[in-house]
């Protein structure tokens, strides 16, 4: 089964909440990248690897 970065990007409710600025979902956020790794859980690995930016860091334009 192929995880899905669409995932991550529009509907996770920590990654979303945390890259528009939600102080509690940026600390929940930071909590699973050091536990997970850098890319964080799964659908993280999925966003990373489609859009080439980690579940912190919003994509750039021209990879929307």
């Amino acid at each position: 089964m192929a995880w899905k970065p669409i995932f991550c990007e529009k509907l996770c409710p920590v990654c979303k909440k945390a890259r528009a600025g939600d102080p509690k979902a940026v600390q929940s956020q930071r909590k699973q990248l050091a536990k997970f790794g850098p890319e964080g859980c799964m659908f993280g690995r999925a966003r990373t690897k489609y859009y080439g930016v980690t579940p912190d860091k919003p994509v750039p334009p021209e990879k929307r």
